[in-house]
């Protein structure tokens, strides 16, 4: 894509059901250490920390956001499949990989939160 080329809005994913098969690996960051995406939305990039980083088991990789789409203050949760060019890193995580958000029980149903 050109610098004159307009960014396009990135479409959000939906979430994982169970008809889609194995679930997903889902990580998290400590809230006070999260990693943030740029996440272009009205005409503008927002900044958007990331919640949560999906690995799916093929292969795709999804964020959950928070990101104020208009810029009027409402924060809303978004997930999107990375990567797309209305995308982009906006900064990193100092933690040195983020740790499993969930785990599965012992039978594979629902994931639960680890302690």
């Amino acid at each position: 894509m050109s610098s004159t080329e307009p960014v396009p809005e990135p479409e959000p994913s939906r979430p994982w059901r169970p008809d889609d098969g194995p679930a997903p690996e889902v990580w998290a960051w400590p809230a006070g250490d999260r990693p943030a995406l740029g996440v272009w939305s009205a005409g503008r990039w927002r900044y958007a920390p990331v919640l949560a980083k999906q690995e799916w088991p093929d292969g795709t990789i999804r964020y959950q956001v928070e990101v104020d789409l208009l810029g009027d203050t409402t924060i809303t949760v978004r997930l999107y499949q990375w990567p797309q060019p209305g995308l982009r890193m906006a900064h990193g995580s100092r933690s040195a990989k983020p740790t499993r958000a969930f785990e599965r029980d012992q039978a594979g149903s629902m994931p639960r939160r680890e302690r």
